[in-house]
């Protein structure tokens, strides 16, 4: 088994559903600390009633959130590095939210979702790491070029 991660920066909401279809997705799993988007249709409350609509699971785990801390000394000295190690420190006193997600991941197709494009960049890469080193699921990364090839017209212009 699989574990997804998705970031929706450049994503419309159209867009960014017929990844999850593509991919199968059956649960996404939301990792923001705090749910909220600017963007139409990411908020925690659009974004559920969404993929609700379409037969998915919404989950919102706040615990595997980056903390508020931790990103506001990135936006201030955008450490990469600094960054990571806050993040990693956060996460290893999450172990009861890393087993419930390893739980999940392993009974349903799941992916976590958070707003960063490139998951080299993005605390749900780590996350995912996290649950590949818990239960050996294998780790994937949903771009928004996967629909490149079977509907170009749907991508936004920034990704084309």
């Amino acid at each position: 088994m699989t574990i997804l991660t998705i970031g929706y920066e450049g994503l419309d909401i159209d867009t960014f559903m017929s990844l999850l279809v593509e991919h199968g997705v059956e649960t996404v799993v939301d990792i923001r600390e705090l749910p909220l988007s600017r963007k139409p249709g990411f908020s925690k409350k659009a974004l559920a009633n969404a993929l609700n609509l379409s037969g998915l699971e919404y989950v919102h785990m706040v615990e595997l959130g980056c903390p508020k801390p931790v990103r506001d000394r990135y936006r201030v000295d955008g450490n990469w590095k600094h960054y990571t190690d806050g993040f990693l420190k956060h996460l290893k006193a999450q172990g009861t939210a890393v087993t419930e997600l390893s739980d999940l991941a392993s009974a349903t197709n799941c992916v976590l979702l958070c707003y960063e494009a490139d998951f080299n960049f993005c605390h749900r890469s780590m996350v995912a790491n996290a649950v590949r080193d818990f239960c050996g699921l294998d780790v994937k990364h949903i771009k928004a070029t996967d629909l490149r090839t079977r509907n170009p017209v749907s991508l936004p212009l920034a990704a084309a």
